[in-house]
């Protein structure tokens, strides 16, 4: 089957941003323009998502980077997750007769601080050139003055709106006159404008001090929460290496522990010695081992992963060639793995965005956000116009699990994002949403540009698979299949065992990818965005 694309490759030569919002795309492209650098476009890019995607993103989430410096080559991690508070401890939560951390409301809300602001200044601390208020100014312009809302938007607040109504912070701004508003209509966020301007004016301080913190820690008090005014305090980002892994001739860095991104280099190592370029690129063959290797690695991460300040993870083991090499053991050509042989956990369900930025000096920034789920807890912070996240949902309360909830800790992270060189010079950046699926995307993206040779958009724009579940009425292992793949691979892969949900042809619950690509030989820029989302990738 023959890959047609219904978008062409973004071609620029000085600089590019792609995101899941165009005008969140433009608005970093305006701070290239400027003089800014690449960690303060995608900054730029990062504040207007948390304004007009607030089911996906926003101040009171968490967010994590992965920074290539153009000069020297080097490639840092920034570690922008949200700290448990305090208060936040098992017996806290078994004294309020829980056994189980809810997906929704004030405790996940408040048992982990928001992170991502403090990433935000710190990226800038370390990595911008222009003012912070000058690279805030888009975000608080749409926040003041209103945004149009566009479909997606209008059919997430709608799915929502049974939870967004309980809160009348949430209602109010998302439900004005007690309805969804329309595609085209616009929203705004006055509040969060005046956050957003804290921010420009007193960086780290203007959001976890001063009159924004207080408001945070007020509402958390008088809700019933876990966060107060020293929780806030404490959050910091901090700064660390990337993991690194090589699939064929190509460098692949991801983000650690507490994040996901061990398992995609695990995926490959485990996928290297079938030599999936040999095979179909739509066949099932390719599908069937792709999934087995999912299952494999996302039952290692279940198993091990934390925050490894508070728990040893063995992460250069479980990347390792010779780790693969023992673990494919389990993989069957013939047939799916079942589910209770190799269980993995975790669900597909879940609300991110990813931006790419690339600068005129070959600095490069991955930035992936999230408030978790839509809308995150659906809790509006006070009068602060904060979403606050629901992460700490994913905090297991079994006191023996190395995840388990702990005060000051980092819940377990899907999020996930990657930086790739060949032959040592930056050649992709990219990411995407999808919960546990981003790892799954993350791999069949890789594989299309390595093993195939395609370009961004067209691995982007490929029919695209997860393996999982979204809710509890699906089996742990349903394979969900776009309809674009060719029927007798959907078929060979039911016969193999697999689960079938076939979806239509495109699908938003496949998630959202995009990535920017440097051609060696002309140093062009390649940008792909996806069109399951409202994104474009632009560049000048």
């Amino acid at each position: 089957m023959e890959i047609t694309t219904g978008r062409p490759v973004t071609l620029a030569p000085r600089g590019m941003v792609t995101s899941p919002h165009a005008l969140a795309s433009s608005a970093g492209i305006d701070i290239l323009r400027a003089g800014g650098s690449a960690a303060d476009a995608a900054l730029a890019t990062s504040a207007v998502l948390a304004v007009m995607y607030p089911h996906r993103t926003g101040l009171g989430g968490d967010a994590f980077w992965l920074i290539h410096e153009g000069r020297s080559g080097a490639v840092k991690f920034l570690n922008g997750g949200g700290k448990a508070a305090g208060t936040a401890s098992l017996a806290a939560l078994r004294e309020r007769g829980m056994s189980e951390i809810p997906l929704r409301g004030i405790i996940p809300a408040t048992l982990t601080v928001p992170g991502a602001v403090a990433s935000w200044t710190e990226a800038h601390q370390a990595h911008g050139r222009l003012p912070l208020a000058k690279v805030l100014e888009n975000a608080i312009s749409c926040a003041r003055d209103g945004f149009p809302v566009t479909a997606r938007l209008a059919s997430f607040i709608d799915l929502m709106r049974g939870e967004l109504a309980r809160q009348a912070e949430a209602a109010a701004l998302f439900l004005p006159g007690g309805e969804t508003p329309a595609p085209g209509a616009k929203l705004a966020n006055p509040d969060l404008a005046r956050t957003l301007q804290a921010i420009a004016d007193a960086g780290w301080a203007g959001f976890y001090r001063g009159a924004v913190a207080e408001e945070l820690a007020r509402f958390a008090r008088e809700a019933g929460g876990f966060f107060r005014d020293v929780d806030l305090e404490q959050q910091t980002a901090s700064w660390g290496a990337p993991l690194v892994g090589r699939y064929r001739d190509v460098e692949i860095y991801n983000t650690p522990p507490p994040t996901q991104g061990f398992s995609v280099l695990e995926m490959l190592n485990l996928l290297e010695p079938y030599e999936l370029h040999k095979r179909d690129l739509l066949g099932p063959e390719r599908v069937h081992l792709m999934v087995q290797a999912k299952q494999i690695a996302y039952h290692d991460r279940d198993g091990v992963l934390a925050d490894p300040a508070f728990a040893e993870v063995p992460v250069e083991r479980l990347i390792s060639k010779s780790y693969a090499a023992k673990r494919a053991e389990l993989i069957d050509i013939r047939s799916a793995l079942r589910w209770d042989q190799v269980p993995s956990y975790g669900s597909l369900a879940g609300d991110t965005v990813y931006v790419a930025a690339v600068d005129g000096e070959g600095n490069a920034v991955s930035l992936i956000q999230s408030l978790y789920g839509a809308f995150g807890s659906c809790l509006v912070a006070g009068r602060t116009g904060v979403v606050l996240q629901n992460r700490s949902a994913y905090f297991s309360l079994d006191p023996d699990h190395p995840n388990r909830l702990e005060p000051g800790k980092i819940p377990l992270h899907t999020l996930i994002a990657s930086i790739a060189k060949r032959d040592g010079r930056l050649w992709s950046v990219l990411g995407c949403m999808g919960a546990d699926g981003q790892p799954q995307i993350q791999l069949q993206l890789y594989s299309a540009m390595i093993d195939f040779g395609l370009d961004i958009q067209e691995a982007i724009e490929m029919p695209r698979f997860l393996s999982g579940r979204f809710g509890l009425g699906e089996a742990r292992d349903t394979l969900h299949l776009e309809g674009r793949l060719p029927d007798e691979t959907l078929r060979a892969l039911a016969q193999r065992g697999h689960i079938i949900n076939r979806w239509g042809a495109w699908n938003e619950m496949a998630g959202h990818a995009h990535g920017i690509t440097v051609d060696p030989q002309t140093g062009i820029l390649g940008g792909g965005s996806d069109p399951r989302s409202d994104g474009a990738a632009i560049g000048y």
